[in-house]
């Protein structure tokens, strides 16, 4: 779905016109289920078009999704306050029709849809607003995160371990001993005590 036109309005004008910023503009990737919703509402459209025709009724082709019975497209206020009053009948919390846009970031994010992709979603200009807005609305999928990250590191970190020891292992000489024997150690004790020795007396040995 392309998103070309805004409209909005200011008192009781409706104003229609370019996105705010150029990022508005933009296309916007839907799931298999939607398209075939939409396509079988705008098929829907086109047979009340021809029938209206055929009974001597307007129709205006406008292109929107969602019109008037004559095709023109419906007023914003309409959509807002029809929005309310079927969130009243099911016995909702106070929603408004814009926090839809809020809510679909938000499942798109704990889907695993990355900023860049909810910034291209939204249509912000800026990635700065995008990561401002929807990085601490959802804990439990930075928890997540935050646990998969750590059980990478772990794995990498106890792989490197096992391949250090192994190392080890194969480089070590074959029957080499950790210790002395205390048959080792003792010429090494007796040669030093012999220097001391003469050390200490060396007028005797000139007698």
């Amino acid at each position: 779905m392309f998103v070309e036109r805004q409209r909005t309005t200011a008192g009781y004008t409706v104003v229609e016109g370019d996105p705010k910023t150029a990022a508005g503009r933009r296309a916007v990737a839907l799931d298999k289920h939607t398209v075939s919703i939409l396509r079988a509402h705008r098929s829907r459209q086109r047979n009340v078009g021809e029938q209206r025709r055929a009974a001597g009724k307007i129709w205006i082709d406008s292109g929107y999704v969602f019109t008037r019975k004559d095709g023109q497209p419906i007023n914003p206020n309409y959509a807002t306050t029809r929005f309310r009053k079927l969130t009243e009948r099911a016995g909702l919390p106070p929603v408004r029709l814009h926090d839809l846009r809020h809510g679909a970031a938000s499942l798109a994010h704990e889907a695993g849809a990355d900023l860049k992709t909810l910034q291209d979603l939204l249509g912000h200009s800026s990635i700065v607003v995008t990561a401002d807005t929807y990085t601490s609305v959802l804990p439990d999928s930075q928890r997540r995160c935050a646990d998969a990250t750590a059980a990478l590191v772990l794995a990498a970190a106890r792989h490197t371990r096992k391949r250090i020891k192994e190392k080890v292992a194969k480089n070590r000489p074959a029957g080499r001993e950790e210790k002395q024997t205390p048959s080792e150690k003792r010429p090494t004790t007796k040669k030093r005590s012999r220097r001391s020795r003469g050390r200490r007396h060396p007028i005797r040995h000139g007698k």
